[in-house]
């Protein structure tokens, strides 16, 4: 199953994506910009071999829920996220409004 809602932050929006899949949940916010993602996000794939792509993600683990993604410290972002001020333990939702403002 799979659900997706707008989500507002910072009075902006931005999209939640939920996906059931056996054994686990995938959970994404994005924007225009941007993304933060659960554990599944492989920000050194990003960061390696899509670096030309410019991609700027964010992953957060342990995360089940969206309310726990946008509340989480981000484990890693790109290296794109870094250049516009997305750092590593910087809380989901404070990422996404990053992301929202960029646009």
């Amino acid at each position: 199953m799979m659900r997706m809602e707008p989500i507002e932050i910072q009075g902006r929006t931005a999209l939640a994506i939920e996906v059931k899949l056996p054994k686990t949940t995938l959970l994404v916010v994005t924007t225009d910009q941007g993304y933060i993602m659960c554990g599944a996000l492989d920000v050194g794939l990003l960061n390696a071999k899509l670096k030309d792509r410019g991609i700027i993600a964010g992953r957060a683990t342990g995360v089940r829920t969206i309310q726990e993604l946008l509340e989480a410290p981000l484990e890693s972002v790109t290296h794109k996220a870094e250049e516009l001020g997305i750092r590593a333990g910087m809380k989901g939702s404070d990422a996404v409004a990053r992301m929202l403002h960029l646009e």
